[in-house]
């Protein structure tokens, strides 16, 4: 079983962008056998056969037809590939004493957690040779900046809760020497003849993921929201033998930033592919909406442990624990998908794959974060139950998980994909 463990953390180690991320996650489809299909092409589909697609080269959807559908309908999981980070502005080098880099924060990240640390840069660039521009996908592989703390003897108070300031404090310096440094490692990336017409760049923390603990209980890395339960959720799908259904597996881009972009969770992207796939298999108009009600989908993204030093941060009477299973995520306000009837069959499917599960609710008095469930059902609604694994430090630069967690994910999501679950009005069935 540590096999998937190794595989999630060399995966992490080299998905350093959401942009990385669907490269890594293109080449594992590509090498299972999935056919690529591009939005802007008509499509031939066929019955037994698999496919992927791209949008912005941020956000990936694959799909597998079986061989013979009894009745239509789609077995989904829903994540994303984006983490908080910080993003370069255009033309981002100050010159002065140091050379810096201008950033603008991207998502809800825990500011402090960025400094000290040996930070690079990764992301696509738009380049133009011989009159064509295309884009290229980059990480440079090297400790470009860092982001300095003030030491204790000039800031007496950083302990006593200091406010980091994102346009004062957080600018990472890159050297010393003459010339556009940053330019110059960028243009290292480039071959003969290319050059940068702009660039989606973001800063990453070379620290590597890794186990931790006495008896590697724990997985910690940069980015494990949720490119964790984003990657398990992919391998699971691909290992998973198709049942008669279609199986689907989406990661967003911008989950961080409220899901509203060309390749987001708010975007047309899932609802303009369901309908694609239909129309190109031969079915109506009519047979998609019944389809719709007769399908499921599992937003897979990871939620709150209860911390060790902080119980009374979370609802200490429904306590979710590191390696304690599967979290079913609820919250009345639907900030969260699940409802009783989707977690009736998330924890049918547990039972079904000897699967541990835990319910999570915020405190009554504290509001909790969502995800990219609610937001996609405002395009495409389906029965959707919100789960994932459970974590410390979410949004930090360095987050802690369990290394039995993700076996769990794993194990839940391949029956899910091997189950025929029979949703009808007000009750399921599941074989």
């Amino acid at each position: 079983m540590t096999g998937l463990n190794q595989q999630l953390i060399d995966f992490l180690n080299k998905s350093h962008s959401d942009f990385n991320v669907v490269k890594n996650e293109k080449e594992m489809l590509l090498e299972a056998g999935y056919e690529e299909l591009l939005e802007s092409k008509m499509w031939t589909l066929q019955p037994g056969k698999k496919y992927f697609l791209t949008r912005n080269s941020n956000t990936i959807l694959a799909f597998k037809i079986p061989e013979k559908i009894d009745h239509l309908k789609f077995s989904i999981c829903a994540s994303h590939n984006d983490s908080p980070t910080f993003k370069l502005k255009e033309n981002p080098t100050v010159f002065g004493r140091y050379q810096k880099l201008k950033v603008e924060a991207y998502g809800g990240l825990i500011q402090s957690t960025w400094l000290d640390k040996p930070l690079s840069v990764a992301g696509r660039l738009l380049v133009e040779k011989s009159g064509k521009v295309y884009e290229k996908i980059i990480d440079i592989d090297r400790n470009l900046a860092i982001i300095p703390n003030v030491c204790i003897h000039q800031n007496r108070n950083i302990n006593n809760g200091f406010v980091y300031n994102n346009e004062i404090d957080m600018n990472p310096i890159v050297g010393l020497g003459e010339g556009n440094l940053i330019e110059q490692a960028i243009d290292k990336e480039l071959e003969f003849g290319e050059k940068v017409i702009s660039y989606d760049l973001y800063l990453y923390n070379r620290e590597k993921a890794d186990f931790v603990g006495v008896n590697d209980d724990f997985i910690c890395s940069p980015r494990l929201d949720d490119l964790s339960a984003n990657f398990v959720s992919l391998r699971a799908f691909i290992d998973a033998k198709n049942v008669n259904t279609i199986s689907f597996f989406v990661a967003f881009a911008n989950e961080e930033s409220g899901s509203e972009s060309y390749s987001g969770a708010d975007s047309n992207i899932l609802s303009v592919v369901l309908k694609r796939i239909i129309y190109c298999l031969g079915y109506e108009t009519e047979e998609l909406y019944a389809a719709l009600r007769r399908s499921f989908m599992l937003s897979v993204d990871n939620g709150h442990a209860i911390h060790p030093n902080h119980p009374e941060f979370s609802d200490v009477d429904h306590p979710v624990v590191l390696n304690g299973g599967v979290v079913i995520k609820f919250n009345t306000n639907m900030r969260y998908t699940t409802d009783a009837m989707s977690a009736a069959v998330v924890r049918a499917l547990a039972e079904k794959a000897g699967v541990p599960t835990q319910d999570f609710f915020n405190r009554a008095d504290m509001k909790g974060g969502s995800t990219l469930g609610n937001i996609s059902m405002k395009h495409i609604s389906i029965l959707t139950a919100d789960i994932g694994m459970p974590q410390l430090a979410m949004h930090s630069n360095y987050e802690t998980m369990g290394s039995k967690d993700t076996h769990y994910l794993y194990d839940l999501c391949k029956k899910y994909y091997e189950t025929n679950i029979r949703i009808k009005e007000g009750k399921f069935e599941i074989d």
